[in-house]
């Protein structure tokens, strides 16, 4: 259960503490006092969707911190490798900075925002007051359905089947073509397959050409450039060239080396010298050896560059590229002639999953029936201790529209059908039912769900709107009924469902030095009695309303003990 509740600077929320009971807890207040901010703050540390916008006006930042304690061994724990304290408490904690990051932590240790959404779908379970909404839109009963029903596994085995099964059907589709067009194809691959393969392209073939384009360019410079270097460096028969000089040098010195150290070592430096020199001077050689030039090859290499470069400007933008493309058309024209068998195959593969599909579909089918039958029996009992015994409830089935009759959820569509009063035909519930009807109905139905739930806390914000009268009381009841089981907590405007709660929060707005604050108080017994008396009658309670609303917590307390 979640025993305490550390809120900083969360909309007009400074600074507040909450520490909440086992059992029914009530949030009261008046309209815009921040009652609803207290469930946005709890959402906030569950991994709810939240924004910077939420962070009080001149604040760095907002943290909200949450103990949770008394758990079961939830699923989260193992596959995370993180457990609760010795005690049993779980602390978790989520900072929303003014750059909208978020840090979330978990007894001190900081973990993803996807982890913490994880762990708090199995902590809590938040109900708005626009969760009604949801019970109009048809869409949304199909998987109330199969949670209660226990389906959703059978249904998630469907639906991978299914899509295995779309995925062929697609492949099949893609592979199908009219002759036509089919002919047109091959034709195209078959001139770019026979362009590219003429062309008998080489990889990397474009770059060694134009190195040797702009060797052969160059020619006249180059040979002269080798030929004064050869020269220089071996001689003629006009003058000795820098490897006979330094050969002469060489052997002067040495000969003179063994009367002074200085000269040996100048010996030895020359000869190092001539070393290299003659390894220049055989470098060059075989360069000028290699400039055998042919006259017409310049013109050869400019015809083939200029082939590659307008077959460039079709296939791609190197030779690499090209290839690949050739590769490419190779093989799609392979598949095309080769589709008809492709085709068959898949085709074949595609009935044999279809079968699969329509096999799991109608099991799928039938168990939902089940389950389908105990859930409005299940919703029938609910809505009679709802002060709503008339009220008939069936869930609608109707085979799936569309090609074989399925999609990814099934083969079912599904919707709720009720009637209000007696004798009046059953019709979707979104046409007939009213405002307190429908939130006694979602009561009604996320009571039945909770029951297969391992979540040990449940939260109801306004879930009450337009209910009054008896059907308040019985709203009360039913709510302190589910507080038996799970922890509730609960933000109302109807007194008789606050004056059902173990313990009640009030939540009030005031200013101080020209801002707005929000507090949360736990009430006792003399200020439940003012609060609820407000709540009947407005602000300035009557003795007599403060008689009634005793009476009110007296009657909450007598059922109570009822039921224990």
């Amino acid at each position: 259960m979640l025993s305490l509740l550390h809120i900083e600077h969360i909309a007009v929320i400074e600074s507040a503490d909450i520490q909440f009971e086992a059992g029914f807890n009530a949030l009261t207040g008046e309209t815009g006092a921040g009652k609803s901010i207290v469930v946005d703050a709890i959402g906030t540390v569950i991994g709810g969707r939240t924004s910077r916008e939420l962070i009080r006006t001149g604040a760095r930042s907002a943290l909200v911190s949450a103990v949770f304690s008394q758990l079961p061994e939830l699923p989260w724990f193992a596959e995370n490798e993180m457990w609760p304290d010795e005690e049993g408490n779980l602390l978790i904690q989520r900072e929303i900075m003014a750059d909208g990051k978020n840090v979330c932590r978990m007894g001190g240790r900081p973990i993803t925002l996807s982890q913490l959404r994880t762990l708090g779908q199995q902590l809590l379970n938040i109900h708005g007051q626009h969760d009604g909404q949801q019970l109009l839109d048809p869409a949304c009963h199909l998987s109330y359905l199969d949670r209660f029903a226990g389906t959703l596994p059978e249904a998630e085995k469907f639906a991978e089947t299914y899509d295995a099964a779309e995925s062929v059907r697609k492949q099949i589709k893609a592979l199908h073509m009219d002759e036509a067009e089919k002919s047109r194809r091959i034709d195209t691959l078959n001139y770019q397959i026979g362009e590219l393969e003429r062309a008998e392209l080489c990889s990397g073939e474009d770059e060694q050409l134009t190195a040797r384009r702009d060797m052969l360019r160059n020619a006249g410079k180059l040979i002269g450039a080798v030929e004064e270097a050869h020269r220089a460096l071996s001689g003629d028969e006009d003058m000795d060239g820098a490897v006979s000089l330094l050969m002469d040098a060489e052997r002067s010195l040495s000969s003179a080396s063994g009367f002074s150290g200085e000269i040996a070592e100048l010996a030895e430096r020359t000869s190092q010298l001539r070393y290299t020199a003659d390894d220049m001077a055989q470098q060059v050689r075989e360069l000028r050896s290699n400039f055998d030039f042919e006259p017409d090859e310049l013109d050869r290499v400019e015809s083939r560059l200029d082939v590659i470069y307008r077959l460039k400007k079709k296939y791609g933008d190197s030779v690499e590229d090209m290839l690949t493309y050739l590769e490419r058309c190779r093989n799609e024209l392979d598949e095309i002639q080769a589709a008809d068998n492709t085709t068959s195959q898949l085709e074949e593969t595609y009935k044999n999953r279809l079968r699969e599909a329509t096999c799991k579909g109608k099991l799928l089918t039938e168990k939902r029936k089940q389950g389908a039958v105990a859930l409005e029996e299940r919703i029938q009992r609910e809505l009679s201790q709802l002060d709503m015994p008339k009220v008939q409830f069936q869930v609608e089935f109707q085979p799936k529209a569309g090609e074989n009759g399925m999609d990814a959820t099934g083969m079912d569509e599904v919707q709720f059908l009720m009637s209000a009063n007696v004798g009046e035909a059953l019709k979707p519930i979104q046409k007939i039912a009213s405002g307190g009807e429908l939130a006694r109905i979602m009561l009604a139905l996320k009571n039945v769900l909770a029951e297969n739930d391992d979540v040990t806390t449940l939260v109801f914000d306004e879930v009450d709107t337009g209910v009054s009268g008896r059907a308040a009381q019985k709203v009360a009841e039913k709510m302190a009924d589910v507080a038996r089981r799970k922890q509730v907590l609960c933000v109302t405007h109807l007194p008789q469902i606050a004056a059902m709660a173990d313990a009640q929060f009030s939540v009030e707005k005031g200013e101080k030095e020209g801002r707005t604050f929000t507090s949360v108080a736990r009430l006792d017994e003399e200020e439940r009695c003012k609060e609820l008396a407000r709540l009947t009658g407005g602000v300035r309670p009557t003795a007599a309303m403060l008689k009634s609303a005793g009476e009110l917590l007296a009657a909450a307390a007598v059922y109570k003990r009822g039921r224990s």
